[in-house]
């Protein structure tokens, strides 16, 4: 099973590949080109980073929870 961290570093680079991928799609539509392959790529990008953001979701609430860390000197609630 892939790490926490892992995870989170995929849905990041894939949202930045979505991101460039709007902007080609952007540009093909003002050009007056077809865009249906490329929407289609966009939607299946789109699909992958949300099963990537529920495998998250899943480890992080399978993992304990995390103790709150205080700062010295810092204040008590």
């Amino acid at each position: 099973m892939p790490t926490l961290e892992y995870i989170r570093s995929e849905i990041e680079r894939m949202r930045v590949q979505i991101g460039r991928q709007r902007k080609e799609l952007l540009q093909l539509q003002r050009a007056g080109i077809g865009t249906a392959s490329a929407e289609a790529l966009l939607a299946r990008m789109q699909a992958k980073v949300d099963d990537l953001c529920a495998q998250r979701d899943e480890i992080k609430k399978a993992a304990p929870p995390e103790t709150r860390k205080r700062v010295l000197g810092g204040r008590k609630w």
